[in-house]
């Protein structure tokens, strides 16, 4: 019974008939749901391959959490005394000052430390983002062997995207409260403090872009961050719509946190969620999109490029006709 299982699931079941090209999804959302039914268990042994990576970004994480945690604890300790009248208000504005400093000297180190820890992800995003564009297109990719042939192939690229990702939220955080503070003393200054939040908004959309457009073409990378900015720009609604489904998961743990009593069972749910499918599926939604954008701005302007792959086309099904050799009319059937 068993046997018979395995070989249904890896084989299809008996009496189906062969699989021909009218099979093919003919929508992108047919091939998409296709494609991530049949890898699914596929998506779940590379997230976990992948979260290897991020061993270091959640080492980070993980302790500054805690430290902030305490942090902004001490704070409401402060307040409760106050409150309680056991703590002056002289007192408590001093105290209260020594905590913010120590919470922004504490943020700022968590940003740096995580700039190292984010250039490792750069390489093995890459060859995430491989596998996931191979699949995404209804392609084989072999999970090991094509990741680690990806990574080896674009890891400069790969580790100078993320090592500039890693900066990213140290400039935004440095000029958000540089152009605050002059904000204090002319609202001129609120202008440059929005479009620094807004310039290292569209960079991290654009890595949506960069890295599966790293692994499909050969490109200088000055041109692959101005094409990743360019498409991002181009199809910013489209972008930031799958931006905030990616981090929806985030979300919804944050208002369960807050409006339920169940902190730690939302907290563990959204860990087990990232750890084992959450990275990875986030990739292969990004590649099936991605995918359709590269056809249509820019496979279609490269001479001999395919497009639609995974998709049934009738231009290539009566191409396929047309070159078929015609029948002779002879009375002795051969073909001329």
């Amino acid at each position: 019974m068993f046997g018979k299982f395995m070989n249904n699931y890896f084989y299809g079941k008996s009496g189906k008939g062969d699989y021909t090209k009218e099979d093919l999804p003919q929508t992108r959302t047919q091939l998409f749901w296709e494609t991530l039914r049949t890898r699914f268990s596929g998506l779940v042994r590379l997230n976990l391959l992948y979260m290897l990576a991020w061993i270091p970004v959640m080492a980070v994480v993980g302790y500054y959490v805690m430290l902030l945690y305490s942090a902004l604890g001490g704070l409401a300790d402060l307040q409760s005394q106050l409150e309680a009248g056991t703590l002056a208000a002289a007192d408590f504005a001093a105290q209260q000052a020594q905590y913010v400093d120590g919470v922004k000297a504490v943020l700022m180190q968590a940003l740096l430390f995580l700039v190292p820890a984010l250039a490792v992800t750069g390489p093995f995003t890459a060859g995430v983002c491989y596998v996931t564009r191979n699949w995404a297109r209804d392609e084989h990719a072999f999970i090991w062997s094509d990741f680690r042939d990806a990574v080896k192939e674009n890891w400069k690229q790969g580790l100078a995207t993320s090592v500039i990702t890693g900066f990213v939220p140290i400039i935004m955080y440095v000029c958000w409260a540089f152009y605050g503070d002059m904000a204090k003393t002319s609202s001129f200054y609120v202008i440059p403090q929005m479009l620094t939040i807004v310039l290292g908004l569209i960079w991290l959309m654009s890595l949506m872009f960069t890295y599966p457009m790293m692994v499909s073409y050969r490109l200088r990378y000055r041109d692959l961050l101005r094409n990743s900015l360019l498409l991002t720009i181009g199809r910013l609604p489209a972008t930031v719509g799958l931006k905030l489904l990616s981090v929806m998961p985030v979300v919804l743990v944050a208002l369960v946190s807050y409006f339920t009593p169940y902190l730690q069972w939302a907290v563990l749910i959204g860990f087990l969620y990232y750890i084992l499918l959450g990275y990875a599926l986030s990739r292969f939604v990004s590649a099936s999109y991605t995918n359709a954008v590269f056809d249509k701005y820019i496979n279609v302007k490269i001479e001999g490029a395919q497009v639609n792959r995974g998709l049934y086309n009738e231009e290539d099904e009566e191409e396929e006709e047309s070159a078929k050799p015609e029948k002779s009319s002879d009375s002795d059937g051969e073909n001329r």
